[in-house]
């Protein structure tokens, strides 16, 4: 059992990469939309905007999905459904076309993402122990090798076979991974299951959920403007404003590989508190560096810190004691990522209007905010399975 249990660990792993290593190889692809349909950045920007819409409101209705076929099947369908999103967007030969295959694709990350998530909560019951934060390192392992070699492989081959190329590599992760995913221990027949609620009545569920948001918007700033903060008003040459999210997405990347042993020792609350006043300290140095390398280093504070925060809130939500696993993680992951849908936009009015030393010493103070909610994410430490929670989860999932 325990073997079985160790496999479906490394099967949830495995998910994380294949999900990370196809938005990576994404990221490549997106420039050359632009001469391919010959549009303008601002119809480029509405049409990542619709893949974010996409991705989201698959998300409120993942939890539904889960909850009727287990998070075994769903992440097993989708994952397979994502195999040829990537091909479909770069092959699509309109405009209408591509922004409806970028709303599948989409749709396609979202409803995997909050399943694999679900599938990480039950692998991390069953264990016994934390495995959620080094399952979102794996994503970012993925996301590494597939935005390098997928700009590789742009440069000698073409866009197209970079698509085709990206589609087998994850059709090989995820097939030789689902023999291995965990279904749901049998529900007790003398509880009947509550009906999956799309937007859950519980008021703790969406404070989680704005903290996810609140833990995600800071990557979405550093992502889209350090570069131009650290150039505009630090003086850095293109080579060091680059650096700014690059040692932030390491730090980050590292950290998450550590996070789950750090919560395992310490606890959830007491590593999302740290976790929070180190992010928030790392974005407050950058906000106040005089030079381009103390901002730099600043900012890969903040990525040891920001690292285990959406983990830990997603464990958090896995183990709400008054929700199925499957709705409180779709309304958490679903607010959270809303994050990285209003960052880019947001943080770039605030910056026009009043700087990006401001904006970022606000971001610090956001998460300081988190750090002191630090004990509404205690449940994830629960690790427990309530009867309306099994009662959710098929035995044939």
């Amino acid at each position: 059992m325990r073997d079985r249990v160790a496999r479906g660990r490394w099967a949830v792993a495995a998910m994380f990469l294949a999900n990370g290593f196809v938005m990576g190889a994404w990221a490549p692809q997106i420039p050359l939309l632009l001469p391919r349909h010959q549009i303008t950045e601002a119809v480029l920007g509405l049409l990542i905007l619709v893949l974010g819409a996409g991705a989201v409101t698959a998300m409120l209705f993942a939890g539904r999905l889960i909850a009727a076929y287990g998070s075994r099947r769903i992440v097993m369908a989708f994952s397979l459904a994502l195999i040829p999103a990537l091909p479909a967007v770069v092959y699509s030969p309109s405009l209408v076309s591509l922004a409806l295959f970028m709303a599948v694709f989409g749709a396609m990350i979202g409803c995997m993402d909050v399943a694999m998530n679900a599938q990480a909560v039950e692998v991390e019951r069953r264990l016994g122990r934390a495995i959620m934060s080094s399952s979102h390192g794996f994503w970012s392992l993925g996301g590494f090798f597939g935005g390098a070699g997928g700009s590789y492989v742009i440069a000698h081959w073409g866009a197209g076979a970079q698509s085709l190329l990206t589609a087998g590599v994850t059709a090989a992760v995820v097939l030789a991974a689902m023999p291995f995913l965990l279904a749901a221990p049998p529900a007790p027949v003398t509880v009947q299951a509550p009906r999956p609620q799309l937007l859950p009545r519980d008021a703790g569920i969406w404070l989680l959920g704005f903290m996810a948001l609140a833990s995600m918007v800071p990557e979405g700033a550093v992502l889209d403007w350090a570069a131009i903060y650290l150039s505009k008003e630090l003086g850095a040459d293109v080579f060091r404003s680059g650096l700014g999210f690059a040692f932030f997405a390491g730090a980050m990347a590292v950290m998450r590989f550590s996070g789950d042993y750090l919560r395992n020792r310490l606890g959830a609350v007491l590593t999302l508190r740290l976790s929070g006043l180190v992010g928030g300290a790392g974005l407050m140095g950058g906000a106040l560096a005089p030079l381009d390398w103390m901002a730099i280093a600043s900012f890969a504070v903040a990525g040891l810190g920001v690292a285990n925060m959406v983990p830990i809130l997603f464990s958090a939500a896995g183990n709400h004691p008054r929700l199925p696993s499957a709705t409180a993680i779709s309304a958490v992951t679903m607010v959270g990522y809303c994050g990285i849908l209003v960052a880019p936009s947001s943080i770039g009015f605030l910056a026009e209007h009043f700087g990006f030393r401001p904006t970022y010493a606000a971001l610090a103070v956001i998460l300081f905010g988190v750090a002191l909610l630090a004990r509404r994410a205690a449940d994830a430490d629960g690790l427990h399975i309530l009867p309306s929670d099994q009662a959710a989860r098929p035995a044939s999932s």
